[in-house]
Parts: structure tokens; C-alpha cells; sequence
């Protein structure tokens, strides 16, 4: 898996990585960025990210979650991969219908891994494990496909929750 790894991870940037003038998540600027969309909608590559995320998921998760909208795809193929429920989780709770923020069947206490695209600060991941907690859920792990090396990790550990990128900025090959 180690040479089908560095592949994935040079198929990843040749998707998805884009150089120019880029506002991130966080507010930051930055003269790289990884378009999520476009690895996300190939389905090769999608089902490829699918293989080695579903990998690093504990054995004892009950219940996969997937924030809006970036990971809803990822979530989704992890999903079928592993076997396992999902439960997605929206950046605010809807204005009509049930109004719920958590969609999809799920039971307090049980043990939910989170799927995530890219990270970079951790702030948009920690708003979706804090809506999981919230709900009575135990969230044990966040599963990523690539963390951008800019204080997301810290972050995450900081707030106690296990954390596995599948991919770090430093490990791609970047032109």
C-alpha cells in the first residue's frame, strides 16, 4: 500500500493542486490551495481516498460523520467501504423542516470517526466534532485526506480528539 499510496498522493496533486491568490477557510491567504471539489468528484481517485481513509479508521467506531459540503462525498465513500452509518453534519442548523444540524439515524453515546478533506487550522473540523458532542456523541477519532501543515494538527490534539491525515503538505511532491 506504501507505493499505491505515493501515487494516490501524486494523483492528489495533480487533480487538485492549484498556485495563485487564494483566501483559505481560515481567513488566511496562501499561494497554494487544494480544490477538494476536484478530487472529490473524480470517482477513481474518490474511491482510491476511500481505500485509505476507510484504513485509518479505528476498528471500535460505530458511526462515520461527514461535515457539509466538502466531506459529504468522502464520508459517503468511507462509508460504503467500511460498512459503516454516516451522519452528516451541517455548519448550522437547518431554517425549516426538522431543523436539525446532524442528519441521518444515530444513538447518544456512540463512537463516531470523522471524515475531512483538507485541514488547516482545525477550526472548521472542531465546530463539527463540538455539533457531534453536543448531540451526545463520542467522537474518538478525525480521519483527513490532507493536512496543510498550518496549526491544524496542534489544534485538534489540543482538543483531545486522535488525529489521522492521510496525507501531511510536506509528504506530496509539489512543483
Amino acid at each position: 500500500m506504501v507505493g499505491e499510496r505515493e501515487a494516490l498522493g501524486r494523483d492528489l496533486v495533480a487533480a487538485s493542486y492549484l498556485k495563485g491568490d487564494f483566501v483559505l477557510r481560515s481567513g488566511r491567504r496562501s499561494n497554494r490551495y487544494f480544490d477538494k471539489f476536484l478530487f472529490e468528484t473524480d470517482p477513481e481517485l474518490l474511491r482510491r481516498l476511500a481505500r485509505h481513509l476507510a484504513a485509518l479508521v479505528p476498528r471500535d467506531t460505530q458511526r462515520l460523520a461527514a461535515p457539509e459540503l466538502g466531506a459529504v462525498l468522502l464520508g459517503g465513500a468511507v462509508s460504503m467501504e467500511t460498512g459503516l452509518p454516516l451522519v452528516l453534519v451541517r455548519k448550522e442548523p437547518k431554517g425549516y423542516g426538522t431543523a436539525k444540524q446532524l442528519e441521518g439515524r444515530f444513538k447518544a453515546g456512540e463512537r463516531v470517526t470523522v471524515i475531512e478533506d483538507v485541514v488547516t487550522t482545525g477550526g472548521d473540523s472542531l465546530r463539527s466534532i463540538e455539533a457531534l458532542t453536543n448531540a451526545g456523541l463520542d467522537v474518538i477519532h478525525l480521519v483527513v485526506v490532507l493536512d496543510r501543515g498550518e496549526g491544524g494538527e496542534e489544534n485538534i490534539r489540543e482538543a483531545r480528539i486522535a488525529y489521522s491525515p492521510l496525507f501531511r503538505i510536506q509528504d506530496l511532491e509539489l512543483d
